[in-house]
């Protein structure tokens, strides 16, 4: 028994310096210039822009991975990654067959000017080829291998305008490839503290989201659509949402949302969802103020005023949007003697189009001045509409004060019938 247990030790002992010989040739073939070099270029060629790696090595601690250190993508802004770690199931690479039990992503910054750069590059060198995107099936390439697992440890994105959100998050894949279960939460920047969690559930995937002292909860579905298409979809409910955390750092709107909201994408690959997704929202927002512009000044001054704040005790309506560009429709604000209603569309860059009908009560009676918006979502402005200036002065020239408001309430509505005569707003 001993001489068993003798020559075990020894095979064991054997096969543990078998590995290790091997993983130190491994180690010096993929330090070499020559290898790094080669992955380098054949990263290139399928990215369309130049790839540059640190570093790729084997690890056998505290788990057998391959990483890649250093990892930089030469785009405008450049896209970098600390390190890159694919830990494979052994057993079946053994048997022949590649899965990644766990993909783990460190340090990573990319900014969005390089994501969309690197969206190009490879959209224009697809074209260049004059290939489209099409099915594993069709195509005849292998099938893309997801990890049953993936880590993201201090992710940091950076917007258009340089502000930062860096995020810790985790997901894990069932054995059909889809999502069961993923947590997420924003450590650093715009959103810091928000967390959620996402859980399959049969044939949907309830979600959680804490955020701004309240919390976003629903479920989304996936199913089959198109050929070669799939839709997302599903319905959420906000509750006691400070808004201004949802705009930070700005500020033009505090107070606490209450929405129902339905979403929808269809799309062929998961990259697209952002530019396709639809939603559409009934919202209010309970002891709103509205920062940059105060309604009640802009009444008495026909739109002159610019500036302030406005306080409101309700504020509601429903948005519409498609991928980043919003339209804001049926709003109503009340508060006190003051109300408003009227449509706004946020264009992808923030700008403001619209229009807001502004009524008054007070001691003169009911004044109401038509104004039209525009500016940005960070520093808004209210004119008024064409008709409403020549009835605004008209009826400054008969009654200066009152009569301006009232003035600007009838050339607006002499402008809506004379549209064709006095053109555009």
């Amino acid at each position: 028994m001993a001489k068993v247990l003798k020559w075990v030790a020894v095979l064991l002992a054997g096969g543990a310096l078998l590995v290790a010989a091997v993983a130190m040739a491994l180690q010096s073939w993929l330090h070499s210039d020559d290898f790094r070099a080669r992955v380098e270029r054949q990263g290139s060629a399928a990215l369309g822009v130049p790839l540059q790696f640190g570093r790729l090595s084997i690890d056998l601690w505290p788990l057998p991975a391959v990483a890649a250190d250093d990892v930089v993508l030469q785009t405008l802004p450049v896209l970098s990654v600390g390190r890159v770690e694919a830990r494979p199931v052994w057993a079946a690479l053994l048997a022949g067959r590649l899965e990644i039990a766990t993909l783990v992503v460190r340090k990573a910054v990319l900014p969005q000017m390089a994501i969309s750069a690197l969206g190009a590059a490879m959209q224009k060198k697809a074209k260049g080829r004059g290939t489209r995107p099409r099915p594993v099936e069709e195509s005849g390439s292998a099938p893309l291998v997801l990890p049953r697992r993936a880590v993201f440890e201090d992710i940091t994105w950076v917007d258009d305008k340089g502000q930062r959100i860096t995020v810790g998050a985790e997901a894990h894949l069932g054995d059909d490839g889809l999502l069961e279960q993923a947590t997420f939460k924003i450590v650093h920047g715009r959103l810091a503290g928000t967390h959620g969690t996402v859980r399959r559930q049969g044939e949907q995937w309830p979600v959680r989201i804490d955020i701004g002292g309240g919390h976003i909860a629903g479920a989304l579905r996936l199913q089959a659509g198109r050929p070669g298409m799939q839709v997302l979809s599903g319905q959420l409910t906000t509750e006691n949402v400070e808004v201004a955390e949802l705009t930070a750092p700005g500020r033009p709107l505090t107070g606490k949302l209450q929405a129902q909201s339905s979403v929808r994408a269809e799309f062929r690959e998961p990259g697209q969802i952002a530019d396709v997704l639809t939603t559409d929202t009934r919202f209010t927002v309970r002891d709103a103020v509205v920062q940059g512009i105060d309604l009640q000044k802009a009444v008495q001054t026909v739109g002159l005023s610019r500036g302030g704040i406005t306080h409101l005790d309700l504020l509601a309506g429903q948005v519409h949007t498609r991928g980043k560009a919003v339209q804001l429709t049926n709003l109503v604000a009340t508060s006190g003697a003051l109300s408003a209603t009227g449509n706004v569309a946020i264009s992808a860059s923030k700008s403001l189009n619209g229009r807001v009908n502004v009524d008054m009560t007070n001691t003169r009676g009911a004044l109401g001045v038509p104004l039209v918006v525009g500016g940005t979502l960070d520093s808004p402005s209210v004119t008024l509409t064409r008709g409403a200036m020549v009835g605004a002065a008209l009826g400054t020239l008969v009654l200066p004060g009152a009569g301006t408001a009232a003035g600007a309430s009838t050339g607006d509505r002499i402008g809506q019938s004379l549209r064709g005569w006095f053109g555009g707003r």
